[in-house]
Formats: structure tokens, sequence, C-alpha cells
């Protein structure tokens, strides 16, 4: 008779904690702390398989986290079954105060065994690639922004305030600060360094999304951004991000699920007759999140309803009638929704937080081919 043991992983950058966990005797077997590497987990494994002496299948699992799947796909290539845990998922016992890599290990091991947990997809190496590459766009983003916030900060110190309009880095803004010049020349030299650093900034950012729409061509995620392109407020770039941070979006059981996934649930605080609703739980993927918000405030800034841009046009030229139908469902819908919510007096960042989750709610059925 084949029997099943299961292996909680603590893994570390330079360690792995392993703890095998008998479920017919309730014990915790094999207790060892390795140096991180694979071959060190596989050779674990071998031996043993063979101190049991007997018919033995293996369940592994460890928590995701900062060093990837890595690890899950060389157990599984090895045929041994393996899962990432989420974080979020895994119950803590009353003695959690005490806490070290072997608990954590055979707290994992014990999980397994329960399955009081829940997966994370394990994307493919292509997926994964692409998706490093959107989310070193994303952070590119976030280095401009700074920049841009620190240069500001410099010309105000200076006395330097531009007052052609109430937008910055316009055509007239960035007119404003070609034409500027400083007496000293330190000040100069500081001032041109903080330029040049922003030029650089904006044509990397320039040439990475160049580079996404080269991406959005290949064929392990085309289908899934042909669907997406044809919602206002997502161009090609967000929807290669949409397509390589989701995976499959099948996994998800409805779309409350995949909304769930996005954080963007209300969350809630009641007992007994006591009920508190609060915002949005914000428990999931940042990443996704921030994309559909923008992509909501785009559809609020769109033409109206009985509108297309040209751009969205342009998108939509040559795909499936049925798709395009549900797009537009959903364009109409979301803006009659913030702007019913607005009239209502509702703040302008609730109406778009919510208009993001309806816009996720129609990405899952468009993806999962639940058009109604």
């Amino acid at each position: 008779m084949t029997s099943i043991i299961y292996v909680g992983m603590d893994v570390h950058k330079d360690t792995y904690s392993i703890c095998c966990y008998d479920s017919r005797t309730d014990r915790n077997l094999y207790e060892k702390t390795m140096k991180a590497t694979t071959q060190n987990v596989l050779r674990y494994l071998e031996n043993v398989k063979k101190q049991l002496g007997e018919e033995t299948m293996f369940v592994c699992g460890y928590e995701a986290g900062p060093t990837g799947f890595g690890l899950c796909r060389d157990l599984l290539k090895a045929n041994y079954s393996c899962v990432v845990m989420a974080p979020t998922s895994l119950k803590h016992t009353a003695d959690y105060r005490i806490k070290n890599d072997r608990i954590d290990a055979r707290n994992l091991a014990k999980t397994l065994f329960t399955k009081d947990y829940s997966s994370v997809n394990i994307a493919s190496p292509k997926e994964e690639a692409i998706k490093e590459y959107c989310r070193m766009r994303i952070n590119i983003k976030k280095e401009l922004k700074n920049s841009k916030q620190v240069i500001m900060a410099f010309l105000l110190r200076q006395g330097k305030k531009y007052t052609d309009g109430s937008s910055y880095w316009t055509i007239k803004h960035r007119t404003w600060l070609k034409n500027l010049k400083f007496d000293d020349a330190y000040l100069q030299e500081a001032f041109n360094e903080y330029m040049i650093s922003i030029n650089t900034l904006e044509a990397r950012l320039k040439n990475i999304e160049a580079r996404l729409e080269e991406i959005a061509q290949d064929k392990e995620i085309k289908a899934k951004v042909d669907r997406l392109v044809c919602f206002s407020g997502i161009e090609v770039v967000t929807a290669v991000s949409i397509a390589s941070e989701v995976g499959d979006f099948n996994r998800f059981a409805s779309a409350f699920d995949f909304s769930k996934y996005l954080g963007l649930i209300p969350a809630e605080w009641s007992s007994g007759k006591s009920v508190t609703k609060l915002g949005i739980t914000k428990a999931g993927n940042c990443y996704l999140r921030r994309l559909l918000t923008e992509s909501a405030k785009s559809i609020k800034k769109s033409c109206p309803q009985a509108k297309k841009s040209k751009r969205l046009e342009d998108r939509q030229k040559g795909k499936d009638p049925l798709v395009i139908a549900y797009a537009d469902k959903c364009r109409i819908r979301i803006k009659n929704k913030i702007k019913h919510l607005e009239d209502r007096g509702k703040n302008a960042n609730v109406a778009t937080t919510a208009a993001a989750r309806e816009l996720a709610c129609f990405i899952w059925g468009m993806m999962t081919d639940n058009i109604a």
C-alpha cells in the first residue's frame, strides 16, 4: 500500500528547513535544515524514501515568497507533487508567537495534509518573464514620478514657480523648464542633471512600451490581449500586464473571486448586532488593482456613451462581434455607475474604485467566456 508523506518546506535565500508529516501516526519526521538548492531537496526526498522502505508518495509545499517558483518547477520536473501556498490563506495556531523555521516547516506540512490553504497559480516560464518585464516598467514609472517630484521641490526651494497654468509636465510647462536659467553655476548644473535624469527615464519608458507592443504578439498571450484591448481604458500595454499577471483566469470560480484576488471587495468588521462596513480590503494583487483603477479613470474621461474614440475603434477592428458588444456594454455600464455614484455625492475616488471592481467582473466574464 502506498503511503502519503506531506513535506513542508520553509524556504529562504540561504537555507531550506524541511519537515515530513505522517498522517497515519500524526508524527513529524526527518526534520532537517539544508543549504538552499534543489539538489539537496531531491537527495533528502530520496533518502527519506529509502529509510521508510515502502512505496511512498510525497506531497511537497512551501509558502509563496521572494524565492519564486523555481523550486516548485524543479520538483515537478522530477515527478514530485508540489504546491506553492498563498500566505494570506495560511492559518496560525495560538502559539504563533513562538516562531522559527522548524516550527514553520511543521505547520506547512500539517497544512498540506488538512488542505487548509489556497495554492498560487504557477505561471509558465514565458508568462513569468513577461510579468517581470511589465513590473519593470511599473518600477521605472515610479522612479520617473519620484524624479519629477524631486525637481519640482528643487525649483520651489529656489523660488521658481510656474504660473502659466495649473497643470505640470504639459508642453507649455516643459517649454518653461527648458528656458529656466540660474545665476549660480552649481544650481544650473544641478538643474541640468535633474532634467537629464527625467529625459533618460522618459526615453527608457518609451522604448519599453514599444517593446511591450511587440511582446503583445507573442503566442503565449496574444489571444488574451486581443480580447482585453476591446475594453475602453485598456490599451495594449495594460492588456499585456493584466494577461501576464493573472495567467489562467479560469482558476477563479466567479467574478467575485477575481475581485477578491485584486483586493477590490469591501471589508467588514462586524460582531453581534454591531455591523461595520469598511473600504476595500486591498488584500490582493496591488499591480492589477492599480491598473484597473487607472483604466476606470480613463473610461470616466472617455467619449460620451454614444461615441467611441478612434483608438478604441482601431483596437476593436476585426474582433468577434460578441466580444465587442460585451466590451461596449461594460463601457456604458461603468460610465453610468460613476455618474450615478457621483450624483449621489460619493467621493470621486470611491466612485472610481467601484468602477474598477465592475471592470474586474467584466474582464473575468470576457476571459472565461461568460459573456452575457
